[in-house]
Order: structure tokens, then C-alpha cells, then sequence
């Protein structure tokens, strides 16, 4: 069985708070939130999606003396917030609670009683690199130069988990069943209970159709700075209302946005975030599926850092009024910290890379797909096999 990377942050956490665990549909919560259930030895598991697990919730009838209580999907229910500090506040002595969900929990802090200060918050990624080759153990600080071995260490084996991430996708039904047909007829059945379950449980669209079609045209917009006016015109329909749909589709983990990079010293571009996808199996288009897939893996470094150490982490691309640009910077506590350019097979020095790396003066990599790409260094921009760069992240 693959063992979670976050399994034991948050088996050491529940031990002083609740835990809340977001994350994609089929990313594996439950599957994480059972083993939990395991190692805990006495507990039980409840979905509010299932009819008699909500009378169970709502009545409240806990398992008799110290247990752990998995409630998966709660942010369904209207009065969850109020409901759960009040179990969480009489419980607390002998029963440890897990919230799961397919939302961005924190989005329905709202109103009524605070959490704060009762809980953890975690969120849970599809696979990476350094999980399927066990070495999730992040062995750098932030702040610090991220020092690989020349020669890198990791072998042709990391270069296969690699190239399977791009073929079957990065979440773990179909990348376990290594089978494209596999791959699609999951992908099918996700997209539909996606818009049927998700959307429909937990927002008002009057117009699905067109919130459909705009997800199916975000697909092709990977990687690319996303102009509303231009998705507007399109669909012929508000600013406002693509504006919503997007948010949405964000909150429920369809999509993630990165920002360019800015700040007093360094006067970039100001607007277009670019969108990414968390399944990057929906992308055909290998340079925007590779560089998808090294987003996902950075992103899952920068949300690790925050849940786990609780370090302030941002994720941008950065590019200038001339139009030259890098794919991402890691900024920790609003100070940059690393860049990366993401090329499929070039290996010479992007000029954009240097240009920026002599500006900010921070460490910069050159990351290639093909996994034959020669590990060297030149003014100081490390280039380097993708396997060998992801391997050593989280």
C-alpha cells in the first residue's frame, strides 16, 4: 500500500486538535483518513454524503471512550462550523475528530462561533515524484539553496515515475492501474460526478452548461495568462459571471491560479494569473502537460511548508514589460527563493532565466523532461533532468 506523505503530520497533530483534510475529488482522503482509522485502533467513519451516516452525525453518537472520529464531506452541511466546535469543546478529552472534504474548507469559515485555534488544516495532493519513490522527506529549508548532487542520484527508476505521471495522470486510481483506457474512463466518470455532485451540492449555477464548457476551455488555456474578456466573449456571456465560475471551480479544486510576480523592487506584471489544472490528465499537449505537472509538484512543496511548518508560501511566475518571463518562482514570507523554467527537451539556458536570476539574485534551475538531459551549470543556472529536480521535493 502507498503510504501518504502526510500521514504522519497529521496522525502527531491529531493528538493536540482537529484535523481538517481538503483536497481534490478521488485524491485519496479517504483512503488516508481510514489508515489513520488503523493506526488509531478504535474509531469510526462517517460521510455526510451517505444517508444514515448524517443521522448518525447530527444525533451524535461517538464511539464509547478515546477514539478518533473521521467525518468526511461535512462542509455540505449548512450548520457544520457551529456544530463541530461544540462537539470538538465537550469531546475533546477522549475523541479526536478528522474533517474531510473536496472543498476548500476554510472557505465556509464564516459566521458563528470561531475554530480558531481548535484545529490543524491540511491539503491533500495527487502524487508526486519523491512519494512514489518514498524520499518525501523535503531536506531543504526555505530560504536555503536547494544544493542536488551533481550526478544526480536518482536513476532510471525515477525517470519512469516521472514519464507515468505524464501518461496516466497524477492521482492515484489510474496511475496504480497504469492503463490508458483505464485512465480515460476515470477521467470520463470524475469530470461528471465533478459538475453533477460537487458543483451542484455546494453552489447555485443557473447556467451549468456554459460553466461546463468554460472548464472544457480552461484546458486549453493551461500555462497561458487567462484574460476574462477573452473567456467572456466566448461564451458570450458576463465578466462577472465567468469571474464566479472561476472562483468556483478553484475552491473546488478543479483548478489552481498562479500570479506574476511583484514587489517594490521588481516592477512585473501586475495582472493574469495563469491557470493549472489538478488533473493534469485532461491536458494533450505535452509542453503544457509537463509544465502543469512541475506546477503541481512545486505547489504541493509550498502547501507541505504552510501546513506543516507553517511557513508563508506563495507559488508566481514572473515576467516583465519586454515580455520576457519564467515559468515559477518559490517565494517563502514574501521573499524569493528559487526559480524554475520548465522545457520539455531544450537544454540550452533560457536567456529569460539568467536575465532573472541575475536581478533577484537567487538560485535558478533549468528542468528538461528528456531524462538523457546533461547535468551542468552555467552563470550559475543549474540545469538538470526534471526526474532528478522533483525527486528531491515532497
Amino acid at each position: 500500500m502507498l503510504s501518504r506523505y502526510l500521514s504522519d503530520p497529521i496522525h502527531s497533530d491529531l493528538a493536540q486538535k482537529m484535523v481538517f483534510l481538503a483536497g481534490p475529488r478521488q485524491v485519496g482522503k479517504t483512503t488516508l483518513a481510514k489508515n489513520l482509522l488503523e493506526i488509531a485502533g478504535m474509531g469510526e467513519y462517517l460521510s455526510w454524503d451517505r444517508r444514515e451516516d448524517r443521522k448518525n452525525i447530527r444525533s451524535a453518537h461517538w464511539p464509547a471512550g478515546p477514539a478518533l472520529v473521521v467525518l468526511d464531506e461535512l462542509h455540505k452541511w449548512k450548520n457544520w462550523k457551529r456544530w463541530i466546535k461544540g462537539e470538538y469543546d465537550k469531546h475533546k478529552e477522549r475523541l479526536r475528530f478528522l474533517v474531510t472534504g473536496s472543498a476548500r474548507l476554510d472557505v465556509y469559515r464564516r459566521g458563528g462561533d470561531s475554530l480558531q485555534g481548535r484545529y490543524h488544516h491540511y491539503r491533500l495532493h495527487p502524487l508526486s515524484v519523491a512519494e512514489l519513490e518514498g524520499s518525501h522527506k523535503f531536506p531543504f529549508q526555505p530560504g536555503q539553496k536547494l544544493d542536488f548532487p551533481h550526478g544526480s542520484s536518482s536513476g532510471q527508476a525515477t525517470a519512469e515515475s516521472l514519464q507515468q505521471l505524464m501518461e496516466f495522470g497524477v492521482f492515484p486510481e489510474p496511475f496504480l492501474a497504469a492503463s490508458a483506457r483505464s485512465t480515460r474512463r476515470w477521467r470520463k466518470e470524475r469530470i461528471d460526478r465533478f459538475f453533477r455532485e460537487d458543483v451542484r451540492d455546494l453552489e447555485t449555477i443557473r447556467d451549468m452548461s456554459s460553466m461546463q464548457l468554460l472548464a472544457d476551455m480552461l484546458v486549453l488555456r493551461v500555462a497561458s495568462p487567462l484574460s476574462v474578456n477573452s473567456l467572456r466573449e466566448d461564451l458570450e456571456t458576463s465578466h462577472k459571471s465567468i469571474s464566479r465560475w472561476i472562483g468556483i471551480l478553484e475552491r473546488l479544486y478543479y483548478l489552481f491560479r498562479i500570479r506574476p510576480y511583484s514587489n517594490r523592487a521588481f516592477s512585473g506584471m501586475k495582472k493574469m494569473a495563469k491557470a493549472y489544472l489538478w488533473d493534469s490528465s485532461l491536458i494533450a499537449e505535452p509542453g503544457a502537460l509537463f509544465e502543469n505537472i512541475v506546477a503541481l509538484h512545486l505547489l504541493k512543496l509550498c502547501h507541505f511548508l504552510e501546513d506543516t511548518e507553517g511557513y508563508a508560501m506563495k507559488l508566481h511566475y514572473i515576467r516583465d514589460k519586454t515580455g520576457r518571463e519564467v515559468d515559477f518562482l518559490v517565494a517563502c514570507d514574501n521573499k524569493p527563493w528559487f526559480l524554475v523554467e520548465a522545457k520539455i527537451g531544450e537544454q540550452r539556458i533560457d536567456p529569460s532565466l539568467k536575465y532573472f536570476r541575475d536581478k533577484l539574485d537567487i538560485p535558478a534551475y533549468q528542468i528538461v523532461y528528456d531524462s538523457s538531459t546533461r547535468d551542468y551549470e552555467k552563470d550559475g543556472i543549474r540545469c538538470m533532468p526534471a526526474h532528478a529536480f522533483l525527486s528531491a521535493l515532497i
